[in-house]
């Protein structure tokens, strides 16, 4: 059996390393695939791509790269917003409509970023642009690049400081990020041909009751997968989203959620250190894929 990582980052959007280092790390931890899923972009795939083969050029062993991303979005329920991911694997980042809803985002991101700055540089707290792309000036700036910004010039000691005192989304200093729906994310997801997947469900501080509301509303328009093993569910929680993937006729997936230093406990393929995300989810996916496109 071989073991698989369907959720990892890299520093085309929050992640610490670059695609290829992503690559060689997967490849060092002996994971036959990973999919490269960073937050609404798929800038990083066709370098991963590369590095995928330029290893098996060299007769070195090579994880296989599925291109994917990672979608925020915003779920509205019982008159409350909730930020809710999904992740899209199989991508075809080329595909017209999905490209053009990418270079939206982005858009409305960059200039949401350009308002943080403005508004923490009113009340003297002065950050710059390079001191939040690190020199990589390609990359997708999150919220995470200003935390980390805000440690290394000392107004906050940690992360979570930085995201309650100055980060909080519709806060003073943090205006709310234009974003899409869950099933109209998926529903994109499906037209760049991937396979739209529910991710990391017991992040969201939801109830079980509002999880299962929400998978319906998700397979209603076309959710294919959800993210049952992950590093901070527990046995109990997986063994839950199993039953939830059996009564939605969902496939079940894995991933880390690896973002090199940013998230230094989670290591690629294992999590904190328990989990291990088996292959034969991966070869079930594909099987899928291949009936469904019959």
């Amino acid at each position: 059996m071989g073991y698989i990582d369907l959720h990892v980052h890299s520093n085309a959007s929050d992640g610490t390393m670059t695609p290829e280092e992503v690559v060689d790390c997967a490849a060092k931890a002996g994971l036959s695939a990973i999919a490269l899923t960073d937050h609404d972009t798929t800038a990083g795939i066709s370098k991963a791509l590369a590095a995928e083969k330029k290893r098996r050029d060299a007769g070195l062993f090579a994880p296989a790269v599925i291109p994917g991303t990672e979608l925020s979005c915003s779920w509205f329920h019982d008159g409350k917003e909730t930020e809710i991911h999904i992740l899209g694997l199989f991508i075809e980042p080329e595909q017209k409509d999905f490209k053009a809803f990418l270079e939206d985002m982005i858009s409305a991101r960059e200039s949401r970023n350009s308002e943080i700055l403005r508004r923490l540089a009113a009340d003297g707290i002065l950050l710059s642009m390079e001191d939040l792309t690190e020199g990589i000036s390609d990359t997708v700036i999150t919220r995470a690049h200003f935390a980390s910004a805000l440690i290394k010039r000392g107004y906050v000691s940690t992360v979570e400081q930085a995201f309650k005192r100055y980060l909080a989304s519709g806060g003073k200093y943090c205006p709310l990020k234009k974003t899409v729906e869950p099933k109209d994310a998926v529903s994109l997801i499906l037209k760049a041909g991937g396979f739209p997947v529910f991710a990391h469900p017991m992040r969201y501080h939801l109830s079980w009751r509002e999880i299962e509301a929400l998978t319906a509303e998700l397979s209603g328009a076309g959710l294919q997968g959800m993210e049952v093993y992950y590093s901070s569910h527990t046995a109990e929680q997986s063994r839950r989203l199993r039953s939830l993937c059996r009564l939605f006729h969902l496939l079940p997936t894995g991933g880390s959620d690896f973002h090199g230093a940013k998230k230094p406990d989670i290591h690629i393929g294992t999590g904190y250190g328990g989990m291990r995300v088996s292959d034969l989810l991966l070869k079930d996916i594909i099987e899928f894929r291949a009936n469904s496109s019959r």
